[in-house]
């Protein structure tokens, strides 16, 4: 073309550009070079070939674009059309939609959809409706786009109203229609209406529910709602199944609590992918199952499945709940042996997990590890320090990450708790009064707690009083019940049965009010009204919750409830209470009743 004179002819160089730029996009650039240096006159067709080459670049596009109108060439429908594919942001889809309306083009259908699309993906619903009601004539397309948006943000009601309006215009629903119907009855767990979309396809044979796409969403549908032999219908109805559709029976199986059957259907799947493995795993951590968690885990492994980050949060959030420190370290262990990005979600689980298990030295090696924290990152080790009784360290700390990241109202509610165990009363009462000024951040029920709970400790009991009087929301049986445990420890009888009587409003059928106030009114020797108390309590059938502890052996929970003799193993632990019993008694000078509830606890 240079030879013969034809470099920077407009025909030729169309052709040059669109084979560089869309047949072969990996020569990009090179049809930038072209465009910019060997064309001295393009064309309409020149400026939307490279428009659409730069739709993944909103800024690169935006300025072609520019040049064009410059030029004094205007753009038609399909111009306006790559550059709203380009627009990230509904900022740059308001100005593709004014030229659109400038330059009368605002009433082509397919532009208008895609403009609906664009703004009910971002959520901009009030946009979405004024293009849907500015249209001459609505297609299903439109009313497609409108129910699967509502559906999506769980505007499930509208997209129902939408679906009626689509029957009463005259149209005919198809596939996608109905695939965002279902969705909103599953949001809803409206198994009736459920039914009556399925019977709805049944009898129109052009919508079948063995459409992968339908019957998938018929699927999620009946999952969503617990109607599993329905879904198990569905599931085996399906002429060609996907990983969706397994993975979507699965989760089916767990919500309703058969386990059973989902490990069967798992080694049935003929493939897997991470969201298999990690709620198979997730099924076994919601019952406290981590020896069969763990071997699930390490099948996955030796299937050459690597686990990604959601796999290793669940299994140290598991170890952290059980409290099961070793098991925890082995996770973290694997984490740094495969280089596994340690982000701030997997970050925030091993914080939670070493503080837990009493390691708050480890939590804070991991936390200075972490490169990028987040808002939660950062709570959950000031959480740390403040359950280890680490208040100062926990307030500098709070003053660091202020320079990095803004609390949140659970960061300031973790800073409280560190100033309530700690007894930093004044740093407590300013931060309180500091929150919303400084942090933008309104006190709720918990802050007012804490505030209650750090006044009443302190022993300033009536200023307490004060603040649940003042509160601007009801106080909570929490509050109450922080009240009484701080009159038991000042010994302030008149406060605890205020306080004791607005806790039996809230809770009455609960022990821990009547147990207070009865150990109040004998720590006081007012033995009568103890005795009175506890005959009150049994009057009304409230009995006290018996003492309980747990202990995780070879990844087993197991729970010992006091005064339980129907324990498997009974009969073995019997013996060694009553050698623990002995052997105290010679180190120890407790008095004999103390002996006596002792075994009768045991």
């Amino acid at each position: 073309m240079m030879r013969i004179g034809l470099i920077g002819e407009t025909f030729p160089m169309s052709r040059l550009i669109l084979y560089s730029a869309i047949s072969h996009p990996e020569n990009l650039d090179m049809s930038i070079l072209l465009f910019s240096y060997f064309t001295p006159h393009p064309n309409l067709f020149i400026y939307k070939t490279m428009i659409s080459a730069l739709s993944f670049a909103f800024k690169q596009a935006y300025v072609v674009y520019k040049s064009m109108l410059r030029s004094s060439i205007w753009p038609e429908k399909q111009t306006l059309l790559y550059l709203l594919k380009a627009a990230k942001h509904v900022s740059e889809a308001k100005q593709v939609h004014c030229h659109a309306i400038v330059m009368g083009l605002v009433s082509y259908d397919y532009l208008l959809n895609s403009l609906l699309k664009m703004y009910m993906n971002n959520g901009k619903m009030d946009l979405a409706r004024k293009v849907f009601l500015c249209r001459s004539s609505s297609d299903v397309a439109s009313f497609n786009i409108m129910i699967v948006g509502h559906a999506k943000t769980g505007n499930s009601l509208e997209a129902i109203k939408m679906f009626r309006k689509l029957v009463d215009s005259g149209l005919e629903p198809d596939e996608f229609t109905i695939s965002g119907l279902l969705v909103c009855c599953g949001k809803l767990v409206d198994a009736r209406l459920g039914k009556s979309v399925h019977a709805w396809m049944a009898r129109r044979k052009h919508i079948s529910s063995s459409n992968l796409v339908l019957g998938n969403a018929l699927l999620h549908m009946y999952v969503k709602c617990k109607e599993i032999e329905l879904g198990r219908r569905t599931f085996d109805a399906l002429r060609v199944k996907d990983i969706v559709s397994w993975n979507t029976m699965f989760e089916g199986f767990v919500m309703v609590g058969e386990l059973e059957s989902a490990r069967s259907l798992f080694n049935h799947m003929p493939c897997r992918d991470f969201v298999s493995w990690n709620s198979l795993i997730c099924s076994y951590a919601q019952n406290d199952d981590l020896t069969m968690m763990t071997k699930v885990f390490k099948d996955m492994v030796a299937e050459n499945v690597m686990p990604d980050n959601v796999t290793v949060t669940i299994l140290v959030a598991v170890a952290a709940e059980v409290g099961e420190l070793n098991q925890g370290r082995w996770i973290h262990g694997m984490v740094l042996r495969t280089g596994m990005k340690i982000n701030a979600f997997l970050g925030s689980a091993l914080i939670n997990l070493y503080w837990k298990c009493g390691s708050i030295e480890k939590a804070f090696v991991v936390f200075r590890d972490i490169t990028e924290k987040d808002v939660t990152v950062w709570t959950t080790m000031i959480t740390g320090f403040a359950f280890h009784g680490y208040g100062r360290k926990a307030l500098e700390l709070f003053s660091e990450m202020q320079e990095e990241e803004m609390p949140n109202k659970v960061t300031i509610l973790a800073v409280l708790t560190a100033c309530v165990h700690c007894g930093l009363i004044d740093e407590g009462l300013e931060l309180f009064s500091s929150m919303k000024e400084n942090y933008g951040i309104e006190p709720g029920i918990e802050h007012y707690g804490c505030l209650v709970d750090l006044l009443g400790r302190s022993g300033r009991l009536t200023k307490a009083k004060d603040v649940i009087d003042m509160m601007p929301m009801k106080p909570s049986r929490s509050i109450w019940g922080a009240m009484l445990s701080n009159c038991r420890a000042h010994g302030n009888v008149e406060m605890a049965e205020i306080a004791w009587r607005e806790l039996l409003k809230l809770e009455p059928d609960k022990e821990g009010g009547y147990v207070l106030l009865s150990n109040i009114y004998a720590a006081n020797n007012k033995w009568s009204f103890s005795d009175k108390i506890r005959e009150v309590m049994e009057s009304r059938g409230v009995k006290k919750t018996a003492g309980c502890s747990s202990i995780v052996v070879d990844g087993v929970l197991h729970d010992f409830v006091a005064a339980d003799k129907r324990h498997p193993r009974w009969l073995n632990m019997q013996p060694i209470l009553y050698f623990l019993n002995s052997e105290m008694r010679l180190h120890t000078d407790f008095p004999e009743d103390f002996w006596v509830a002792f075994m009768e606890a045991c």
